[in-house]
This record gives C-alpha cells, sequence and structure tokens, in this order.
C-alpha cells in the first residue's frame, strides 16, 4: 500500500501507521459508545491488521479513521474518531480521503455501522441499510474462540 499525508491548514491526515499515537487511540475508544468494551490488546492487534488514517495537529493525534478490506470487493470503514475541538469540516476531509486513497478508491461496496454522524456519511454516498441483507454475527472479547 502506498503511505500517503495530505496536508490542509495545520492538519495533516497520514495513513502511516507508525505514526499512530496508540495510547490517544486507547483513550479515545474506551470512552466511545460502540468500543468502550473493547480490551487494550483487541485494540491494538486491530490496528495491526489494518489500513489506519490518523489524523494530526501541530504533529499531535487528533483523530483516525481504520478501515478493513480485500482492497478490491469489500471495506468495512469503523473507529472514526475526531476530538469534538477539530470537528467542523475535518470529519469530511478524512472520509474523503479515505475513499479517494489509491489504493481504496475502486473497493465496489463499503460498510459501516454508526447511529451518530448518519449525515457525514451520507453526504459521501453511503445509504441506510433497510433491505435485510446484511446480517452480523457477535462473540464476546473473552471467547476464545
Amino acid at each position: 500500500m502506498l503511505r500517503m499525508d495530505w496536508t490542509r491548514g495545520n492538519y495533516t491526515i497520514s495513513d502511516d501507521p507508525a505514526r499512530l499515537d496508540h495510547a490517544a487511540i486507547r483513550r479515545f475508544l474506551g470512552g466511545a459508545y460502540w468500543a468502550s468494551d473493547r480490551p487494550a490488546a483487541v485494540i491494538e492487534r486491530s490496528l495491526e491488521h489494518s489500513v489506519t488514517f490518523g489524523v494530526y495537529r501541530d504533529g499531535a493525534m487528533v483523530g483516525m479513521a481504520r478501515i478493513v478490506t480485500d482492497f478490491a470487493t469489500f471495506a468495512w470503514l469503523c473507529d472514526v474518531w475526531l476530538d469534538e475541538a477539530h470537528r467542523g469540516g475535518n470529519g469530511t476531509w478524512l472520509i474523503d480521503t479515505v475513499l479517494q486513497h489509491p489504493d481504496l478508491k475502486h473497493v465496489r461496496r463499503w460498510l459501516l455501522a454508526t447511529s451518530y454522524s448518519q449525515s457525514l456519511y451520507r453526504r459521501a454516498g453511503f445509504e441506510v441499510v433497510e433491505d435485510g441483507l446484511y446480517m452480523i454475527r457477535r462473540v464476546p472479547y473473552d471467547d476464545p474462540g
């Protein structure tokens, strides 16, 4: 995968996993409604096996998006967050950057799950799924299998 940075004003988006601030990610996800029960080891493993885009202001990490993908037919957009003080356009820029990345822009089907900020994702072309096509299986984190 290409490693790229995009800059706008004092902000940078980078797909370089070496730049990620793992402590900031664990701190944010620990307070997120969708990930508050995720153990630190699970967060770390998910980062190792995903494409990540960090958002940075003056070198400090202020947001992220994580993508699980095969780079051809499917991508799952997840763990999208921005510190509240850095919203107001940066979320749209982050999603647009992810979707237009040279290694991801030809992916046929994108999926995400959210009960928050659906308008942000609608602007990027996502639609609410109501046809019953998608199914989910959940396994508790403490299950070794």
